[in-house]
């Protein structure tokens, strides 16, 4: 049988000793954490090793000797080193030596309690395998992805086994906190064996952060307690709450703060991992806020925007006007019903004309009014962005108003004439069993169909054009509207601290491991270098991908078109049945 033996390369040049370390039965390999150097008392090991099975729930145990020659003075220790198996019993025990001026290694597993018919104590052939202790330590295995069913079962039984390595590394962390620095009856080398790894700045950080986190916890609460009163929960204020883009980021943002802020420790990894992301991603975007702001504020840029707001919608409303002129004509030679087609445009000239002197009326308070949701940016770029939708979608509303106009006659016509067509097949809709049954219709029935249905299908064209047309625009301000929404997605659901992690120290998001022969020579054995590979940028972003506050409808091409052609209405926010396609 030949046995895997994971051994660190910070003790590769340690002092001769015993080996310390976890036994994995399943994988028939053992997992070397530590070497205890002499002189040591045997008692004490044991209790050292007791201490940190009991704090680290792993089953820490002496496998086997280490010997490094170095000098000819030390030719005698390795009979010593070959005693302590009966003080420190382990099966298999190990033996493993460095030779003295070269750079083959010599391992051995010897097995003692074996049955009496089988003679002399067996041997298992042993392959060396290196890691490096501090990187498996910090980095984070992840689950293979997804693999055709011939490689699934060899690709679960390789994660096992590495998860077991990694795991058993990750906690024993205890066992590296003790330095030769220390003055314990046990000194031993590993990662940490020249001093523990740690910083002033950090420690000052952790010791700050929870009267912080405190504080700061019970002022969202108090801020979450308030937006959920009874105040908002009334008609006016609860339809827009629900509605405004700048409200739903609000939202997000302070669940998002309330996470990151709570006293509750994370209970795993995954979770240490987004609260770190959703902190870089608010810092991030309050940066780009502050950025905005500062940009705002300089060279009087509010005022410019603020006079050139009313020019802008003033052009906009002349070129709907001109618009609609063309249409009442004959537009691109079109014979339209002309009766309809001057009510149509004369009803749409009157909301313009609505709309036109309502922005005259707020025109002395644009540039206040900017002014103060221009300092909204310092909440973050995603917030500024929220307000500049709302702002389009209130400054382009008589738009919205023509294509819910247009929707709303246009689908009327639609289903007259889908009714009458069953009419003309004696059909009918079953409004109780949802489905389409048989009818009989007398003549005077028949003849109103067929006139109803004659008059709908010549004011048809002239309906479906102005329903085309104020689409067509509705669709343009949904367009700016969905890149705004993109944009703010992207920084709330944008996984930054893991990639940049997987950018400065790809080794602690780990997709695998790999291994590099160091020696393969007859009589030999074979020893490997196991090397991590990280995970790749696209299973970062999927794995560690934060939600989006989700507030704006999400179509598929199949739906969108579906309701465009039978003239359903287009929200600009999710409604509560709608469906995820």
């Amino acid at each position: 049988m030949v046995l895997k033996a994971f051994f660190p390369t910070c003790c590769a040049s340690a002092d001769s000793g015993l080996l310390v370390g976890r036994w994995v039965p399943e994988q028939s390999s053992a997992v070397v954490l530590a070497v205890v150097h002499f002189p040591f008392i045997p008692i004490q090991v044991k209790e050292l090793l007791a201490q940190v099975q009991q704090a680290s729930r792993v089953g820490v145990a002496v496998l086997g000797t280490w010997c490094h020659r170095r000098q000819e003075s030390e030719e005698s220790l390795g009979h010593f080193l070959e005693g302590l198996g009966a003080i420190f019993s382990h099966e298999p025990w190990l033996q493993l030596c460095r030779e003295r001026g070269s750079k083959f290694w010599s391992c051995k597993a010897t097995h003692r309690q074996v049955p009496a018919s089988l003679g002399a104590p067996g041997q298992d052939q042993v392959m060396l395998i290196f890691y490096d202790q501090r990187k498996v330590l910090l980095s984070q295995l992840h689950p293979p992805a997804a693999l055709p069913d011939h490689q699934a079962g060899d690709a679960t039984a390789s994660a096992g086994g590495l998860a077991a390595v990694f795991d058993t590394v990750a906690r024993s962390e205890v066992l590296f906190r003790s330095d030769q620095f220390d003055e314990g009856p046990v000194r031993l080398s590993h990662w940490q064996s020249e001093g523990v790894e740690a910083s002033i700045l950090v420690e000052l950080a952790k010791q700050a952060s929870g009267p912080i986190c405190l504080l700061l916890a019970c002022l969202l609460s108090l801020i979450s307690a308030a937006s959920t009163s009874r105040v908002f929960k009334l008609w006016p204020l609860s339809f827009i709450w629900s509605k405004l883009s700048t409200c739903e980021q609000l939202r997000h943002r302070l669940g998002q703060l309330t996470l990151i802020f709570s006293t509750q420790k994370a209970e795993n990894p995954a979770q240490l991992m987004r609260k770190a992301n959703m902190l870089v991603s608010v810092f991030l975007d309050v940066a780009l806020g502050l950025a905005l702001l500062s940009w705002l504020h300089g060279k009087d840029r509010i005022g410019q925007l603020a006079d050139a707001l009313v020019p802008v919608a003033d052009h906009v409303a002349e070129e709907l006007q001109h618009l609609l002129q063309w249409l009442m004509g004959a537009p691109a030679g079109l014979k339209m019903n002309r009766a309809l087609d001057q009510v149509l445009g004369r009803f749409f000239l009157y909301h313009i004309h609505l709309w036109i002197s309502y922005i005259h009326l707020m025109s002395p308070f644009i540039e206040r009014i900017l002014w103060h949701l221009g300092l909204s940016a310092c909440l973050g770029l995603t917030v500024a962005l929220s307000i500049l939708s709302d702002i389009i979608a209130l400054l382009t509303f008589h738009i919205y108003c023509f294509y819910v106009y247009g929707a709303r006659l246009y689908c009327m016509k639609i289903c007259g004439l889908s009714s009458l067509w069953r009419l003309f097949r004696g059909k009918k809709w079953n409004v109780l069993r949802q489905r389409v049954d048989s009818c009989s219709y007398d003549l005077d029935q028949l003849f109103i169909g067929t006139l109803l249905f004659t008059i709908l299908v010549f004011l048809l064209p002239t309906t479906a054009l102005y329903y085309l047309v104020f689409t067509l625009l509705r669709l343009l301000v949904v367009t700016v509207q969905g890149l705004i929404h993109l944009l703010v997605d992207l920084v709330n659901s944008l996984p930054l601290y893991s990639l940049g992690l997987r950018l400065c120290r790809p080794y602690r998001l780990a997709a695998g491991v790999k291994f590099r022969v160091l020696e393969h020579e007859a009589g030999r054995p074979l020893r490997l270098l196991m090397q991590i590979n990280p995970l790749p940028y696209s299973r970062v972003v999927h794995t560690y991908r934060l939600p989006s506050c989700g507030c704006h409808p999400k179509h598929s091409w199949g739906s969108l078109c579906r309701k465009l052609f039978f003239g359903e209405l287009i929200y600009p926010w999710r409604q509560r049945g709608d469906k995820q396609d």
